[in-house]
């Protein structure tokens, strides 16, 4: 059997939206509600928080939950991942980040079980994901890799970049032996966002749970809802995205 954990980064010192994960909706958190919605993939979950005091209440409340935690560098995610990795003996890592709300646990558990099919020999050198070539809203991100390249970029990846956002080792620079398997929905929705960097990216996920019980909603629903309402979808259209 292969060991197969969900990874989920998570801090409270976003520079943009400040303790965002750990804002309300109705009666719970944003970072709840992540969490919960993951269990539709039936993986376990970890999450890999920093060092810093201020991220103590992160930790408190997964152990409140009995979720793992890992804690480490706050500038160093990489190296958060793959502490992660090596304490619980993963084989297969999907690396989600935890400002996404309404992640859909099932899409991800969709996708493993294409990456699972994969030949063994091809999947230790595959990167699966649909992050690069975007069809998806932003916020149902996910990325499924082989904790053996986890610790080949661990040991080989030193730009900021690669330490920051973990995963570029895999898909960025000449890279021939890494195969990119992109996930892709037949209509591209990459323009809508259902993620939270800023307060109107709250605001908009606050409407959609309290006013379209979203947190019960599939990624297709949730994108059709978008579609039906682009009073909604303008909510956060201006917003833009951390480039690397």
């Amino acid at each position: 059997m292969k060991r197969i954990g969900i990874i989920s980064q998570a801090r409270l010192g976003s520079t943009r939206l400040p303790g965002k994960i750990l804002k309300k909706v109705g009666s719970k958190t944003l970072f709840e509600y992540h969490l919960e919605r993951l269990k539709a993939s039936r993986v376990p979950v970890i999450v890999a928080t920093t060092e810093l005091p201020i991220d103590d209440t992160i930790s408190d409340l997964c152990q409140g939950w009995g979720v793992p935690v890992i804690r480490g560098s706050e500038t160093d995610v990489l190296s958060r991942y793959h502490e992660a990795v090596m304490a619980h003996h993963l084989d297969v890592v999907i690396r989600v980040t935890s400002d996404c709300p309404l992640i859909d646990g099932a899409l991800i558990a969709n996708a493993l079980n294409d990456y699972l099919a994969l030949p063994d020999a091809d999947r230790e050198r595959v990167y699966f994901s649909n992050t690069i070539d975007r069809t998806y809203a932003r916020g149902f991100d996910f990325e499924i890799f082989s904790g053996t390249l986890l610790k080949e970029a661990f040991l080989n990846d030193h730009t900021q970049a690669g330490r920051e956002h973990v995963t570029p080792y895999f898909y960025l620079g000449t890279r021939p032996d890494i195969k990119i398997i992109q996930i892709r929905q037949p209509h591209n929705h990459s323009h809508l966002r259902v993620t939270v960097d800023e307060q109107n990216d709250f605001n908009l996920i606050e409407r959609l749970i309290l006013d379209h019980d979203a947190s019960r909603l599939n990624h297709i629903e949730i994108e059709k809802l978008l579609l039906d309402h682009p009073e909604l979808a303008r909510m956060n259209s201006s917003i833009e995205q951390k480039k690397l």
